[in-house]
């Protein structure tokens, strides 16, 4: 009779992937090695070989793990039954919300990804699509007229390449917080710069932050994507 698995089994394989994933996050997938992710761990590495196969199999958990959050998330907010802006705004705020707790597991998605095996990377673009598209919808529902110049997806990347890259400045300590920037975004996103409003100051009227609307001419750029 095969022997069961040790009361917190599941709990101690999340936490020795999440030190994997900040070691990867902080010095790379290939400048790693099992024995670093066993010190991290505070395990012997035969015991952490009990708990993954290898450096490659922590690689492919950590980033469909991470996808698998954010697509549920998406369908938490979906799910929710909100009107257009705000359900965008949420998705956003939400997104920041998760990328607040999972810097390194998002670094991780972004870097070395490339290191996968072309099926498991397979896998995980894949779900990295199905947020996209999410996101491409939710804009549409927000700006119609999106669709019909075909501009639904590239601005859905231009939104990500706001979001996905905080990490790169924003400090976990610093006078901004997570939560302060995803108002800003959406801001930034729906209105332009114009219609940002200060940290604290009264929220603007409709009159002072206009709806932004999709050019009628489709972009010779956005034809390509």
């Amino acid at each position: 009779m095969p022997r069961g698995r040790a009361p917190g089994y599941a709990m101690q394989r999340e936490q020795i992937l999440a030190n994997a994933a900040k070691l990867f996050a902080r010095q790379g997938f290939t400048a790693t090695s099992m024995n670093q992710v066993a010190d991290a761990c505070g395990v012997s590495k035969p015991a952490l070989y009990h708990y993954v196969d290898d450096k490659h199999q922590l690689l492919v958990e950590i980033a469909a793990n991470h996808v698998d959050r954010l697509l549920g998330l998406i369908a938490e907010v979906e799910a929710a039954g909100l009107a257009p802006e705000p359900m965008l705004r949420a998705l956003i705020e939400r997104f920041l919300a998760l990328y607040a707790d999972t810097q390194a597991e998002h670094q991780v998605l972004t870097g070395d990804v490339r290191f996968l095996e072309p099926p498991e990377r397979e896998r995980v673009l894949d779900g990295q699509r199905r947020v996209v598209a999410a996101f491409a919808a939710a804009l549409v529902r927000v700006v119609p007229e999106l669709r019909d110049a075909r501009l639904e997806t590239p601005v859905a990347m231009l939104l990500f390449g706001m979001m996905n890259w905080t990490f790169t400045w924003l400090q976990p300590h610093g006078r901004l917080t997570h939560a302060d920037v995803a108002p800003l975004i959406a801001d930034l996103l729906l209105g332009g710069v114009g219609s940002i409003e200060a940290l604290g100051a009264p929220p603007a009227t409709p009159s002072t932050a206009p709806r932004a609307k999709a050019r009628s001419r489709t972009p010779p750029a956005a034809k390509a994507a």
